[in-house]
């Protein structure tokens, strides 16, 4: 991380890291921590969340420019120059430019949607979001959805709000799979049918 602090101004890094709300590991997670003590000492966390957003957003829809900046067989610099060229066109900040000429210089191209993620994550848990999902065998109704809505707020913390997502996944045969935070909660049929075949197995 101390390449990518030196990278940023010297009035954004006086003092220690500013430790972000939610840890976020691996390679991206300390681009993104760095990013995000940078961002709260020059008061730019929403410009910095919005030029990663963009960013993550061009990739969507420009699938060749995403290819092109992971490929291993084109030249580092060559990739360097895309990214930043396409940060300067939409006028990104300063931090944020920085951040990707560092990650460009250490060839960590394949971590760029991955330190993205992590930093989208340190705004989330800053706004007091925290993510749910609920797995369920087939579509939840309206009603159904609200209750569980409803059950779920017991979890949070004052000043927390729920980001809540559904998937459908047919596997599970019934019942739900719920993760919240970090909390997980399996009251899948699938789960128990297995739970109920390890003891049969035991007892033959």
């Amino acid at each position: 991380m101390s390449l990518l602090v030196k990278r940023f101004s010297t009035s954004a890094l006086k003092g220690q890291l500013v430790q972000p709300p939610l840890a976020v590991f691996g390679t991206e997670g300390r681009y993104a921590t760095a990013l995000y003590s940078a961002a709260v000492k020059q008061k730019k966390l929403d410009v910095v969340e919005k030029d990663l957003k963009d960013l993550q957003d061009l990739f969507k829809t420009d699938v060749k420019l995403a290819e092109f900046v992971v490929n291993p067989s084109l030249k580092r610099e060559l990739k360097k120059e895309a990214i930043l060229d396409v940060l300067k066109k939409k006028k990104a900040c300063d931090l944020t430019v920085n951040t990707f000429d560092v990650i460009a210089d250490n060839g960590r191209f394949n971590k760029i949607e991955a330190v993205c993620n992590a930093f989208a994550r340190i705004m989330s848990a800053q706004r007091g979001e925290i993510a749910c999902e609920i797995t369920s065998a087939k579509k939840l109704d309206d009603v159904t959805l609200k209750e569980l809505t409803v059950a779920l707020q017991g979890f949070l913390k004052k000043g927390e709000v729920i980001q809540l997502q559904t998937k459908v996944d047919p596997t599970i045969i019934g019942g739900l799979l719920v993760s919240i935070g970090d909390k997980y909660i399996d009251m899948s049929f699938a789960s128990k049918i297995k739970t109920y075949t390890n003891i049969i197995n035991e007892v033959i």
